[in-house]
């Protein structure tokens, strides 16, 4: 069996999420006190009690969503004995790619909160709020290539690109509103469903280089060292352990694709994995993890069961 470790991004948050971590383990919630004082906020509270609306907001949602996935890592490493070398790979979507790396070591939890905070408000600055919008093309048709046509037309009117390809009948475009509007009328005549996204930013499109400015600025001065475990990166969909080949990376995938779909497909194929576990929130990605790589086996790593029942089964 060959393991990789997967960590979720955006969109996964509900309130109370970590709080039967915290309850079980002191290990989760020092995990969630490092994190409050990083950021001189009550953020545990906040996602144990919300209100959503306030968890959801982006310079909230990313930095929580890390410590939930950092808690349950933990616990694993220090209360079960699984370590992170024991994953041939670690891979986050779009901001889990944070989590992955504080996970593996590569950069500090105190730093890892810190930088995510930074990155959230820095994306809400990009972008008035109403001037850009998002979009996911679904359904058997909604491909990469539908997705391209589909941005291409919306391009005659704005920015629009495709942000996220996630799985086969699973994209997403992102951009300027107008632009996204005419891409989701050009998707629909091509067969696919288009759902806007109630998303406060239009992310990973070339609208959010201001954000990716600001943080090619905090990235240059964080430390960052040689992860435990190799990093599939969103931009490439390729491994790597060079601290400074991830920083830049991770300052291209604010307004670059998160190639996840190649990134699941090299690990199945060439990283021969075969065990995809999710570790956090949700179960956005081990279910996208099925569609993508059926032969391989993918769970979701939420709760203390969850935790134990991996560690037995390793």
């Amino acid at each position: 069996m060959t393991l990789a470790f997967l960590f979720p991004g955006q969109g996964s948050q509900s309130v109370g999420m970590g709080a039967d971590l915290a309850e079980a383990f002191a290990t989760a919630r020092a995990v969630f006190d490092e994190v409050d004082d990083a950021l001189s906020q009550k953020l545990f509270q906040l996602m144990k009690e919300g209100p959503l609306e306030n968890l959801t907001l982006t310079e909230n949602a990313q930095p929580a969503l890390m410590a939930v996935s950092l808690a349950a890592m933990r616990v694993l490493e220090k209360g079960f004995g699984v370590s992170i070398e024991r994953a041939a790979f670690v891979a986050g979507h779009s901001l889990g790619e944070y989590s992955a790396l504080a996970a593996a070591g590569a950069i500090t939890l105190h730093d890892t909160a810190r930088l995510l905070k930074l990155r959230g408000q820095a994306m809400q600055r990009a972008v008035p709020v109403g001037a850009g919008a998002m979009a996911s093309l679904i359904g058997p048709k909604s491909d990469v290539a539908l997705a391209e046509e589909a941005a291409k037309a919306g391009s005659e009117v704005g920015v629009c690109v495709v942000a996220n390809d996630n799985n086969a009948g699973n994209v997403v475009i992102s951009g300027d509103k107008a632009a996204v509007d005419k891409a989701i009328e050009k998707a629909k005549e091509l067969g696919a469903r288009a759902i806007p996204l109630n998303v406060s930013a239009p992310f990973h499109c070339p609208l959010m280089q201001p954000a990716a400015d600001e943080m090619a600025g905090a990235l240059f001065s964080a430390l960052i060292i040689q992860p435990r475990a190799p990093l599939v990166a969103n931009v490439t969909a390729r491994p790597t352990h060079d601290p400074e080949a991830i920083r830049q990376l991770l300052v291209d995938q604010v307004t670059g694709r998160v190639r996840w779909r190649e990134s699941m497909e090299w690990m199945a194929g060439e990283g021969g994995v075969t065990r995809f576990a999710e570790v956090g929130a949700g179960k956005v990605l081990s279910g996208m993890a099925k569609r993508i790589a059926p032969d391989a086996e993918a769970l979701a790593l939420n709760g203390p069961a969850d935790l134990e029942a991996f560690a037995k089964s390793l």
